[in-house]
């Protein structure tokens, strides 16, 4: 579970980093890297970071009902 999530979230920062490019100088690295926004392996990222963004939603919800993010348990410390 701990390989999947850690995918995810690596996912989801690489199509955040890709909109940050696009909003600032209208520049798809996904799209220049696979051959366009229609060439089946970037449309094949684009689903797997929309995947991942759903899958990451889902992990959210349970830390949220917990009341603790996952990461925080090891650094929280109280004596």
């Amino acid at each position: 579970m701990r390989a999947l999530n850690l995918t995810t979230l690596l996912l989801i920062i690489v199509g955040g980093l890709n909109w940050l490019l696009v909003g600032l100088f209208q520049f798809d690295l996904v799209a220049a890297i696979f051959g366009g926004q229609t060439a089946i392996l970037a449309r094949i990222v684009y689903i797997l970071v929309g995947l991942s963004a759903l899958w990451q939603l889902s992990v959210f919800f349970k830390s949220m009902s917990t009341d603790q993010v996952v990461a925080e348990r090891a650094t929280d410390r109280r004596h």
